[in-house]
């Protein structure tokens, strides 16, 4: 959440950075809520405080009556307390982050801006083949079968593919952990407390798969894994930059999305993923949120994939981040650039919500932490692959650096 004291002292600066994501006027609501708030909150209190210098002794009629004034005021005020409180919470909940001042202007995913591109898209004298066409007896993408077994937006990964997607997987997480990462296996189940924190409650709870019985969300990113390891924890400031990378598998209900994307495992309701997950400084998370990106390109260059770095428009960010990055591979059989990763800065927006702090020295007063989140692979870096790589026969050359990791040297139809 945004930082509320802060606000108080500068609104207008708030209100000029909000603008830009169009929540001028939730800030503007919050802002009298807030004002209620408090003028409630010392009404209750000063109430409280009077009940306590009533007189000892038996009251007089008089008193009895007088008291029961005061009673009846004082429950009225609690009320009128109680109903400021949970507009404001509400309020609070709904606000964006302030966006970064060089996040792009705009409010839809056209007004990205491309910051540069690397490689040159494959140019074929043949027309090219999806990943869905591209099968063979040793290896393929099953959405039939996946839609059998759990409905639409499920996929089955066969054989060769199977070993490239997870000879992917291994290899970035490799390539992390040797960038300092710490590799973590953490739950894909987080109470609504984690959620909140990170932002998917209550922007994001349409697209999130929720176990009422047991209080818990399905994660949709293990970057709420991530970002609970420290949740209501003072870090150490020695710790610090905390560097983790992640595997894990996630589920999104992909609400609002009817329609777009509907054919293969670009869009699905489970997927794997690594994830990278960093906490810092304050003074640090811009030149964290370049490093990631850094590690993103470098991995989409191991691979070879042309891509395109997007700086996303603030009315196109998740309410946690103040700027954000897309990489977007080449996918030839849609002849555009489609996103493969993501990261984000999120300053203290999610440190904020999960009560992550840190202190400069003993004794000082505590600080939020600053977090980031990146794509580290997804499968849609092995779609890319598939689409890119292949020939006339449909066969595609996996990239070296995965065959290292247990891939195998082609995939799909060999040739004839």
């Amino acid at each position: 959440m945004i930082d509320l004291k802060a606000a108080r002292q500068d609104p207008d600066t708030v209100r000029t950075a909000l603008s830009r994501r169009g929540a001028s006027a939730d800030f503007d609501a919050l802002l009298e809520v807030d004002a209620r708030w408090r003028e409630a909150t010392d009404h209750v209190g000063s109430l409280r405080a009077a009940a306590k210098q009533r007189p000892k002794g038996r009251p007089t009629p008089e008193q009895v009556e007088q008291f029961k004034k005061e009673k009846d005021e004082l429950r009225a005020a609690e009320e009128a307390l109680a109903a400021a409180d949970a507009e404001r919470t509400e309020l609070l909940a709904r606000i964006p982050n302030l966006p970064d001042p060089t996040a792009a202007d705009g409010m839809a995913e056209e007004d990205a801006v491309t910051v540069r591109t690397w490689g040159e898209p494959p140019s074929f004298d043949f027309t090219p083949r999806d990943h869905l066409d591209l099968a063979s007896s040793t290896g393929r993408v099953d959405m039939v079968r996946g839609a059998r077994l759990s409905g639409s937006r499920f996929a089955y990964r066969f054989g060769d593919v199977a070993l490239l997607e997870m000879a992917l997987f291994r290899f970035v997480m490799d390539k992390l952990t040797g960038e300092g990462f710490v590799p973590v296996l953490g739950p894909v189940l987080a109470n609504e407390k984690a959620m909140y924190g990170t932002g998917f409650l209550p922007t994001e709870a349409s697209n999130l798969y929720e176990l009422e019985k047991d209080g818990l969300y399905l994660t949709g990113t293990s970057e709420v894994a991530l970002a609970g390891i420290h949740m209501d924890e003072i870090v150490d400031l020695a710790t610090l930059p905390a560097k983790y990378v992640a595997f894990s598998t996630n589920f999104r209900r992909e609400a609002g999305a009817a329609g777009k994307d509907t054919k293969g495992m670009f869009r699905v309701h489970q997927f794997d993923k690594v994830e990278m997950f960093v906490y810092c400084l304050p003074e640090h998370s811009r030149d964290v949120h370049e490093q990631l990106l850094a590690h993103e390109e470098s991995i989409v260059q191991e691979l070879g994939l042309p891509y395109r770095v997007q700086n996303i428009a603030v009315g196109d960010l998740g309410n946690p981040a103040a700027k954000k990055y897309d990489i977007e591979a080449w996918f030839p059989v849609q002849e555009r650039y489609r996103e493969i990763t993501s990261c984000s800065n999120t300053t203290d927006y999610q440190a904020r919500r999960l009560n992550v702090r840190f202190r400069r020295e003993a004794g000082a007063p505590t600080e939020n932490v600053h977090t980031l989140n990146g794509t580290g692979a997804t499968a849609r870096a092995m779609l890319a692959i598939m689409e890119n790589f292949q020939d006339a026969h449909g066969t595609v050359a996996v990239p070296e650096v995965l065959q290292r990791h247990g891939a195998p040297a082609t995939v799909g139809t060999p040739p004839a």
